[in-house]
């Protein structure tokens, strides 16, 4: 089941993280002046007594007033150097006085933006804070007005059309210049550029509205503590409560997982969900009908015949039709293990509640049960051989092991909090500088809330020859302990620890020639690959083993039978679970891809015929409160199991075998991340596997947990 204000705080939050690390796709459109001056920021600099960042135009520690200087200082250089471009004779334009100046800002100016944007995140200033993202809006809105310029467009394509390409990436990054603009409609008569920028203004507002209807819904139930029997009073003791003393169960995430996770009352567990899935009935479907009727029109204005192809076909799986054969593909290969699953939750629910239906409710109920069953992991004393320190330094060991690469702390670096550490990142053979790191792990008053990596600066090739080191910040919010030292992990913080240390990775062993096919700013499909590539380590025996020593003596790592059963609970009750997942992404993807359809009927028809015949909830109308088909992943929800399919296939074929094998390791660094957004993935991944990449490998990891 999805939620309503999780979602939306989530896809908000995600956005917002999104800006920060995308930014520059727009400044790419920025003809900034090759030599932008910053003397005026230079004195913050003579004046700071910490170490610089060798190759860094990032600033740490920018006030206020500061921020808000840079950001006015981009964005009037900016302009002028667009009115310079747009006034080229389109007779005269080169690589040199179009293309050229292009490229080299958005080397320079993306690590300034991140200046004004990412002390948002960080900073222990609110007013530093608010600065920073008042310097943000400010850039955005001027990024989006200069990506609407048509006097830029012309002389951009007018050079384009010479295809006088210097080399395939070159040719790929101007064709990208030239298809942001036409994604705006510039290629289009005035009419309908702007009947496109008319309904994008529509759509924006309308997807609005539909979250923020499930954020403000304040909906709860009235229930007695006979009808919570499971739940822990720690639990109840933080739910309110009405005059007569029932409790009040609200229909946001935390009431609602813990409810389907936890409670033994079956009527409870079906009113709870029943109420979630009827949330904003009527309004949100209306809302939701109009929006996919205005994307439709959007797409075919822009030459589209559906908005999925649209949306689509900037990533891997470049059509709806590729996306559908996948997700079929996937629910089929699955169905002999999801329907062991549900048998098996079928028979301990007949044996718990008697002859009782069972229902789509039960699943995450009685999944817990089995799995309480079947694997005795107590994550509290698992938490006792996790201490951070420990587990970050046995990350940097497997990825020094692995892809070759070298952290050495830098003791006297200007940072923005006590608890910030920087790392220079090393190749391991050469000794080359790679890149830098900075760790933000621990909470703190007005920090982001989060666990995520900010690309800081890009690595590129300048007009001079020089190579951009990248930068990378990796956030999280780790607790101390209660002496202020360095604190435990629990699992699941391990696991994402994992997963954000390969968008590191990822970041630091980019080397493209242009900024803009940088690390994170690769295919939206492939993104999270290398990221969940890396997580599979928190699951093997070798490696746990590595990273873990319990927290009075470091010498004893976790135990042999808790790494077994870590690992087979990975997958446990994986299939049905993804069934789950795959309805919505197919829902979401039939939607986008054909006009007139009946949304209610759709849902009825999609929930029995991929969940082995469980029926859709009476009265429930998931489209009325599935956000992510109204903002951030339209036509593209299938991509999350996208990248887990694809990072599965790499792990199983290439590294489980042998988990520190630096040679294949190596193989993956040169040949997939090396080239970033710069070489079609379909093609990096299959340079790498000797073959396409399969749905297989994921497709028998499931199914072995469930056997």
């Amino acid at each position: 089941m999805t939620e309503g204000q999780e979602e939306s705080e989530k896809m908000t939050k995600q956005k917002r993280n999104q800006n920060v690390l995308v930014l520059t796709g727009g400044a790419a459109l920025l003809a900034v002046a090759v030599n932008i001056a910053i003397s005026a920021f230079n004195s913050h600099r003579q004046r700071a007594k910490k170490k610089d960042l060798l190759g860094s135009d990032i600033r740490v520690n920018l006030s206020a007033t500061e921020i808000l200087k840079l950001a006015d200082h981009i964005i009037a250089e900016s302009k002028k150097v667009h009115d310079a471009i747009a006034s080229i004779p389109l007779e005269m334009v080169n690589y040199m006085n179009v293309i050229a100046p292009l490229a080299e800002l958005e080397v320079r100016q993306f690590s300034l933006i991140q200046s004004c944007a990412f002390p948002k995140l960080v900073s222990t200033s609110e007013v530093v804070r608010k600065a920073s993202a008042e310097a943000e809006r400010r850039i955005d809105a001027h990024v989006l007005k200069c990506s609407k310029r048509e006097d830029v467009y012309r002389v951009v394509k007018a050079f384009a059309a010479r295809s006088e390409w210097k080399n395939p990436e070159a040719k790929l990054y101007i064709q990208c210049l030239v298809r942001d603009f036409e994604r705006n409609g510039l290629n289009l008569a005035v009419t309908k550029r702007e009947e496109v920028q008319r309904l994008r203004a529509r759509i924006d507002e309308r997807s609005l509205k539909y979250v923020q209807n499930l954020s403000n819904d304040d909906t709860f139930l009235l229930l007695s503590e006979a009808e919570l029997v499971g739940l822990p009073p720690e639990f109840l003791e933080k739910l309110g409560k009405a005059e007569d003393g029932k409790f009040k169960v609200t229909l946001k995430s935390p009431h609602v997982a813990a409810v389907l996770e936890l409670c033994s009352v079956g009527k409870t567990r079906r009113a709870v969900a029943m109420a979630y899935g009827k949330r904003c009935g009527e309004v949100n479907l209306s809302i939701l009908e109009d929006l996919v009727q205005l994307r439709h029109k959007y797409a075919r204005l822009l030459g589209y015949s559906n908005y999925a192809d649209y949306a689509v076909g900037l990533r891997m799986a470049r059509t709806s039709t590729k996306v559908f054969e996948f997700l079929e593909d996937i629910s089929a290969s699955l169905t002999d293990a999801a329907s062991r699953e549900l048998i098996m939750l079928k028979d301990l629910k007949r044996k718990v509640e008697g002859e009782l239906p069972f229902g789509i409710e039960d699943i995450l109920f009685y999944s817990k049960r089995v799995e309480e069953q079947q694997f005795d992991i107590d994550f509290g004393v698992v938490k006792q051989y996790f201490p951070v320190e420990l587990v970050v330094s046995g990350i940097f060991k497997i990825i020094q092991d692995l892809f070759g690469l070298r952290f050495e702390e830098i003791a006297d670096a200007e940072i923005w909090h006590c608890d910030i550490r920087l790392f220079s990142v090393f190749d391991l053979n050469s000794g080359e500088l790679m890149g830098y790191l900075y760790l933000d792990l621990y909470t703190r008053e007005g920090k982001y809330g989060h666990t995520c990596v900010v690309a800081l600066q890009n690595s590129a090739l300048a007009f001079n020859g020089r190579r951009q080191i990248p930068v990378a910040l990796l956030i999280s919010q780790l607790q101390k302990d209660k002496g202020g030292h360095p604190g435990l992990l629990r699992f699941s913080e391990v696991v994402n620890f994992f997963h954000e240390f390969g968008h590191v990775v990822q970041h630091i062993c980019s080397r493209p020639s242009f900024s803009r096919f940088s690390g994170l700013r690769a295919d939206a499909d492939f993104v999270e690959i290398p990221a969940l590539l890396l997580e599979n380590w928190c699951f093997e025996n070798f490696s746990l083993k590595l990273i873990s020593g319990f927290h009075q003596d470091i010498t004893k790592p976790i135990k042999d039978d808790i790494c077994k059963a870590l690992k087979r609970r990975r997958s446990s009750f994986s299939a049905l679970k993804l069934k789950q997942e795959i309805l919505c992404c197919l829902f979401d993807q039939i939607i986008h891809s054909a006009e007139n359809v009946d949304i209610v009927e759709l849902f009825k028809h999609l929930h029995p015929k991929i969940m082995l015949g469980l029926p859709i909830l009476e009265g429930t109308n998931p489209a009325s409160c599935f956000p992510r088909s109204a903002i951030g992943y339209e036509a593209a929800c299938y991509s999350r199991i996208w990248s887990e399919v694809f990072a599965a296939d790499i792990f199983s074929s290439k590294f489980q075998g042998d988990l520190l094998n630096q040679h294949v390791g190596m193989q993956f660094r040169n040949k997939v991340l090396v080239p970033g957004g710069s070489k079609d993935p379909v093609e990096a991944l299959s340079d790498f596997l000797g073959r396409e990449p399969s749905i297989h490998a994921f497709v028998d990891s499931r199914a072995e947990y469930s056997s």
